[in-house]
């Protein structure tokens, strides 16, 4: 029956499982790493001979015959043919890289990322692997973390939605359609609150925190039908996440009713030992698996200990059984039995074709943030004659990717040079120089760039981080750029030039010194194969600037952590450093545009609601600008009084649209009282008490009652 695609599924899984050895069920629980290991990080034991039964191996390579020749092993070799799940990071892309996900959330634009997700899927897929271990959906609040550049940002709203829009790119409307590819959402949970935003270390999560900041984006992303969850490896107030029986089973097993499987991190089995809650690897094995981390990735203690557990009576038969019933049933899913080969096509008709770099150049286009535009320096005047471009970005390539730039290669990008030549080369001169080093203390390059900036009408610095400065292990005790580019940033100030800083980097970073410098600041983040001209557009003026922060920058390192949603302090008015000032130097929500918005008189459709009514709230929006302009209405909501303190405010709901210059657009956030303005408490459990309630939006805040039963 289970080779019958028309049976039920679960009927399917019972059938094979119920012909299966215990050896064999055993190895569907085992994960290996194929091919050569790109990542420093996870370096370990990688096979060359493939067991024809495995479970999943980890495919480090980009060759789908080869992949095909390992699973035809799989079907014809193994006693009952089932298909190898095949597993890659693909975080923002295949081959055709977008940007970096923390730069993807300040596009506000979920739909947008859909599509990039499909798109990454369908490479993925025609690469040979079937399963992607992305989205992360950890919630960073600390930029000092490398892997921030892999999240959504601070806020969990944001992380749920645009963790959400991932999932449904990468598996469609079905997950056997032919091109999807099954998500995993990573890290279960908290890993994003990795203490001083040093990787790997324990997260001290309270259990307020827990449900209301770590963990919506999961549960939105398991109610998005995600096939798989990822295990953190970080130490969640004491007890592991890999070893979290609360987490793993109880909320998302038997709370949310989860029915994929989990998977370890790379090596966090093992890792149980070095943090001092397993003896050996045997009693690692038996806590993660107990805890319901159902496949082992790379560590082969399943495949060591698991048998001798269950001859022990440490584990039950009935527990094995689950766990390879869930892995079987994302196998169903996928369709791995009816279609277990990968097609092969033409490079040129897998990777990089003209439709995938047209929606990864609008991603970038949507995902930059102008930052700072004194005087209106940008756009840069047609009468412009001369640009002199300099800086350590300009004509870089490898390091506009980002970290976990899947299969890319350096060739595929457009250079920042390249993309200005494009929009200016036309009607003016670029003079470059390089300047300086992206670190160091080589100052020799100082002085043609300041000699380029003298012959120059305005000067476009390119600035910003090396992709290895950001991801995993990856942490930095300063967020500020290296010494040596602040320096090179001072000479070229004082040339006098209208001064454009151009920044690409994977976390925020600490402009105190550099923002006074610069006239206007473009952050373009990690934009992927395809930033330089969605850049230089809007240098130009070509394309309006739509993206808004999804992070705060702060002022200084020492400021963090400081987000949006913060609760309010004893004494509001008091208690903040000395030195700096208390806001972020650039608030979550932040960036500029060339169209001017006028927010009209936001007005509820009625001031008393009931608890199972809703409430309206509507504001008018005109551009009073001459160019139209994508504008990103937030809405927050304030619970001034309540059991448990609130943030001061919470986002509940965004919208991104275009407006013309003189059009009015009306903006509506409709508000259902169980979903907008309940709250979890410690256990989970979704409270909503009455009262008064505020709507933020811009600087507006009106008030409404909301009425007891």
């Amino acid at each position: 029956m289970y080779q019958d695609q028309n049976a039920p599924l679960d009927l399917r899984v019972a059938d094979l499982l119920g012909k299966m050895t215990l050896e064999e069920k055993i190895q569907q629980l085992n994960q290996q790493a194929f091919g050569l290991n790109l990542n420093a990080n996870n370096q370990g034991q990688t096979l060359h001979d493939v067991a024809p039964d495995i479970g999943s191996l980890i495919f480090l390579n980009d060759d789908p015959v080869e992949r095909n020749s390992i699973q035809r092993r799989a079907m014809e070799e193994s006693r009952l043919g089932i298909p190898i799940l095949f597993g890659f990071d693909t975080i923002h892309g295949m081959r055709t890289v977008y940007p970096i996900p923390l730069a993807q959330a300040c596009s506000w634009n979920p739909a947008l990322v859909t599509q990039a997700a499909a798109m990454a899927a369908r490479e993925t897929k025609l690469t040979g692997i079937d399963w992607t271990f992305s989205p992360m959906i950890d919630v960073a609040r600390d930029p000092r973390w490398g892997r921030i550049a892999e999240s959504y940002g601070e806020d969990p709203y944001t992380v749920s939605v645009f963790g959400v829009a991932t999932v449904q790119g990468y598996q469609g409307v079905e997950l056997t359609e032919s091109s999807g590819v099954a998500a995993c959402l990573k890290h279960f949970a908290g890993y994003g609150a990795s203490e001083g935003g040093r990787d790997y270390r324990a997260t001290d999560i309270s259990a307020q925190a827990l449900w209301e900041t770590y963990l919506p984006p999961f549960e939105s992303g398991v109610k998005a039908g995600a096939a798989t969850l990822m295990s953190g490896f970080n130490d969640i107030s004491g007890v592991p996440a890999s070893a979290n029986r609360y987490l793993l089973t109880e909320v998302l097993k038997k709370c949310w009713a989860h029915a994929g499987f989990v998977v370890s991190d790379w090596n966090s089995i093992e890792q149980l030992v070095a943090q001092g809650v397993a003896k050996d690897r045997k009693e690692a094995g038996l806590k993660a698996f107990e805890a319901g981390v159902e496949m082992d990735m790379v560590d082969r203690i399943y495949a060591d200990h698991l048998q001798e557990l269950l001859d022990e009576g440490k584990l039950s038969m009935d527990s094995i059984n689950d766990a390879v019933a869930r892995v079987l049933r994302v196998k169903f899913r996928l369709g791995l039995f009816e279609r277990p080969y990968t097609p092969i096509v033409p490079v040129s008709e897998r990777y990089l074709r003209p439709d995938d770099r047209r929606i990864a150049a609008q991603l970038a286009e949507e995902s930059m943030v102008l930052l700072k535009n004194d005087g209106g320096v940008l756009p840069i005047s047609p009468a412009v004659k001369s640009l002199a471009v300099i800086g350590p970005m300009v004509k870089d390539q490898e390091n506009l990717l980002g970290c976990w730039s899947g299969n890319a290669k350096a060739e595929d990008v457009e250079t920042l040079f390249d993309g200005l030549t494009r929009e200016f080369g036309g009607g003016a001169d670029l003079i470059y120089a390089r300047g300086c080093d992206f670190d160091g203390d080589d100052d020799s390059g100082f002085a043609e760039a300041v000699a380029a900036a003298a012959h120059a009408d305005v000067v476009v610095l390119c600035l910003g981080e090396k992709k290895s400065w950001s991801g995993e292990n990856a942490s930095r005790s300063t967020i500020a750029l290296p010494g040596i580019q602040e320096k090179l940033a001072g000479c070229l100030r004082q040339v006098g030039k209208p001064l454009v800083l151009v920044l690409s980097n994977g976390r925020p970073l600490e402009l105190r010194r550099l923002a006074p410098l610069a006239d206007a600041i473009l952050e373009i983040w990690q934009p992927g194969i395809a930033g330089g001209t969605p850049m230089a557009g809007i240098l130009s003026g070509r394309v309006n600037p739509s993206g808004r922060l999804a992070i705060s920058f702060p002022v200084v390192t020492g400021q963090i952590p400081i987000y949006v949603g913060m609760r309010s302090s004893a004494r509001p008015n008091d208690g903040n450093y000395q030195d700096i000032p208390g806001e972020p130097l650039y608030p979550f929500g932040h960036g500029l545009s060339y169209a001017f918005f006028h927010y009209g008189r936001a007005i509820l459709s009625q001031d008393k609601v009931g608890m199972d009514e809703k409430v309206t709230v509507q504001v008018p929006v005109t551009n009073t600008g001459s160019v139209e302009g994508q504008e990103t209405v937030f809405w927050y909501i304030s619970d001034p009084v309540c059991s448990i303190s609130r943030p001061m405010k919470e986002l509940k709901y965004f919208e991104k649209k275009s407006i013309k210059p003189g059009e009015t657009v009306v903006f509506t956030f409709e508000i259902a009282p169980l979903r907008d303005l309940s709250y979890c408490d410690s256990t989970g459990k979704r409270l909503l008490e009455a009262g008064d309630f505020h709507v933020r939006v811009k600087d507006q805040q009106v008030s409404f009652e909301l009425s007891g039963c």
